[in-house]
Order: C-alpha cells, then structure tokens, then sequence
C-alpha cells in the first residue's frame, strides 16, 4: 500500500525580515529532524503559481507563513479548509495570493488539490529589507516547529532528531555533516 505524499512546505521572501518565516522554519527542521521518504520539505521562497507542479504531487500540504490577521505579533494560527482563501486575501502579498491561485489551479486543471493546512505566526515586521527575524516572530519558530509535529502525528508519520550536523545556508542547498 502506497504512503501519502507529506508536503512540507515554507513560503516567504528571507530579504524582508518576518516574511521569510515560513523558509526558515523549514530550514530548521531540514537541520535537525529526519523523516520518512514520502515526507518532503520544501523551500518554496516566493514562487508562488511556480509551485503548482510541486504541490500537486502531494497528498497532503503543511504550509509554514507568515500571516497578517491583525494580532499581536507573535500571534500563532493553524487554517484549513474556508478560512484559508479568506486569511491569505488579508495578507496583501504577492505570493500568497499567487499561492492561493495556485491551489485553485489543481482544481481547475483536474489535479487533486492535497489537503491542505496552513501554519504561522503574525509577523511585526515584513517590509524591512534585512535576512534577521523580529524578536517577536523569531521566538515562535520552536513553536510552529512543534505545530509541524503535531500535523505530522495527526497523520500518522514518524520523524527523528538528528545525530548528525546539518548546515543550512539561505543561498544554497543543505549540507550534511557527521
């Protein structure tokens, strides 16, 4: 019997401070946890309606953002099914919307839509043009790691910390050390 595809998926822009959240919480777990072979993560950066190709393959789709609701910053939030298209509107960025456009687009091209969740915190900043994550949202990435876990429990998949050392550089791939 053939395993659901598990996406993993974290989307921002790492140039603007809090909008590259959702990359850096997936590049956190590619450091330090391992998992099984039909669990992917993926760097999604800003591609947006790119991301078409990659997100029909899965079953089901884990999406790590930053999203604007208006709270606190720091704010955790957990959407699914209709709070999703509303949610992602109100973030006013360009790769959210095309990522929205995107799910709609499995649909429309007969392609199965996975299911999706989508995981985050309010940002405090994501227009100031530096790599660094605000305090507020940099103290929530644990958090949003252990709603990851949580999904991923949900589904019934196993991971593991790793043992070995994991480097992961924003411009590159990662690099795996013992």
């Amino acid at each position: 019997m053939k395993r659901p595809h598990i996406m993993i998926l974290g989307v921002g822009n790492l140039l603007f401070s809090d909008e590259g959240f959702g990359v850096r919480v997936v590049q956190r777990l590619m450091e330090a946890y391992t998992f099984p072979e039909n669990v992917s993560l993926v760097d999604g950066g800003v591609l947006g309606l790119n991301l078409l190709g990659v997100i029909s393959s899965a079953d089901h789709l884990i999406v790590v953002d930053a999203i604007r609701n208006g709270g606190r910053p720091g704010t955790l939030y957990r959407l699914e099914g209709d709070a999703i298209p509303e949610r992602i509107r109100a973030k006013n960025s360009v790769h959210q919307i095309d990522f929205l456009e995107a799910l709609t687009l499995c649909q429309a091209l007969e392609t199965a839509v996975p299911k999706t969740v989508i995981l985050g915190v309010e940002p405090a900043d994501i227009d100031t043009l530096s790599i660094e994550l605000t305090p507020a949202t940099a103290a929530k990435v644990d958090a949003v790691m252990e709603m990851v876990f949580k999904e991923l429990k949900r589904l019934k998949v196993s991971f593991k910390k790793r043992t070995d050392h994991v480097s992961c550089d924003p411009l590159e791939n990662c690099q795996h050390r013992k």
